[in-house]
Parts: C-alpha cells; sequence; structure tokens
C-alpha cells in the first residue's frame, strides 16, 4: 500500500474517493462518442481523461466555427433577418 492511501484523513475531508473517481470517469466514457464506438471495458482513466480534454477541445473549434458563420450569415443578411437571428439567440 502506498503511504499516499496509508495516511489517515481527517473525516471532514473534502478529498474526493477513489470509488468516486472511477464512477466519474465512467460517467465521462459514456459521453465521449469516440470511445464509445470501442465499447472497451479495459480503457484507462489517462486515456479517458485526454479523449475528454480532445472532445472538448474539438467541440470549442467547432461552436467557433459556427460563430464565424453566424457572424458572416447576419452580414450579408437584410436588417430585418438579422434581427430576428439576433432576436431568436437570445432566446
Amino acid at each position: 500500500m502506498s503511504s499516499r492511501r496509508s495516511r489517515s484523513r481527517p473525516s471532514g475531508s473534502s478529498r474526493i474517493s477513489e470509488d468516486q473517481i472511477n464512477e466519474l470517469v465512467s460517467k465521462l466514457q459514456q459521453l465521449l462518442p469516440e470511445i464509445q464506438t470501442r465499447r472497451s471495458d479495459k480503457t484507462s482513466a489517462a486515456k479517458i481523461l485526454q479523449e475528454t480534454c480532445n472532445y472538448i477541445r474539438s467541440l470549442h473549434k467547432e461552436v467557433d466555427g459556427l460563430s464565424e458563420r453566424l457572424s458572416e450569415l447576419l452580414e450579408t443578411s437584410d436588417t430585418t433577418q438579422a434581427a430576428l437571428i439576433r432576436s431568436l439567440l437570445m432566446q
């Protein structure tokens, strides 16, 4: 047993348990489309966390691309259409 695990923790500790970490990693695994298609029960927590980071980065890029396309659309739309689109986005 590692010295880190053998140390006693205060009862009011806000540390997260290993079981809680495993449960959260499992939930992340279910959310990742890349890992869902593989459906391997032996995917490491490190791999799941790395895939999560990659997925979040790809979502950010997608949002940036969509925002850019929307801006271009608003610039080329007439005033009435642009106002309508803006009001829909604000809802």
